[in-house]
């Protein structure tokens, strides 16, 4: 298996994360453009939702800029071809620039120790984008299933939205 290739976007048009797919069965997308590239990445529900939490502790921890207008249009753009899927993030923060860096790697097979190295995506982002990012991620995360309201897991939209532990 040849290698995933990774990615490094200083300057960004746009980021955003989006869904394909019925309730239920979603798959979710980490998107972007910028200096001529356009790349889709797989990345799990959980993931988009703790991103958003801690970007928006992040935003909440620094000295409060003027911001700018937000970014409007936060769909996802087609085609929707995943590079590879995320397996961890990270979050960084440059003062000297004032922007937030997202990193996000490859996920792997980790018994295999003699494959290829992840790939990895570095994506700097301004202020704004953040703030349009976790917007648009607690967007997405709240359009899923209702959860249950007795032991939270997801509603089967299949089955009259009924759960197991209503018995």
């Amino acid at each position: 298996m040849s290698p995933a290739e990774s990615f490094h976007f200083e300057v960004l048009e746009f980021m955003t994360v989006g869904t394909l797919g019925p309730r239920g069965q979603r798959v979710f997308y980490l998107q972007c453009r910028g200096e001529g590239r356009f790349v889709s990445l797989k990345i799990e529900k959980q993931q988009v939702s703790a991103l958003a939490d801690y970007l928006e502790r992040a935003l909440e921890e620094l000295p409060r800029p003027e911001l700018s207008s937000l970014p409007d249009d936060m769909s996802l753009r087609e085609p929707v071809v995943p590079e590879w899927t995320i397996g961890s993030m990270g979050v960084a923060y440059t003062e000297e620039a004032d922007r937030l860096i997202i990193i996000a790697e490859e996920l792997t097979d980790t018994d295999d120790d003699d494959g290829p190295e992840p790939a990895r995506a570095r994506f700097t982002l301004s202020r704004e984008q953040v703030a349009g990012l976790v917007g648009r991620s607690r967007e997405i995360v709240a359009a899923g299933r209702p959860p249950c309201q007795y032991c939270g897991r997801p509603l089967e939209t299949s089955n009259g939205d009924w759960c197991p532990c209503h018995n």
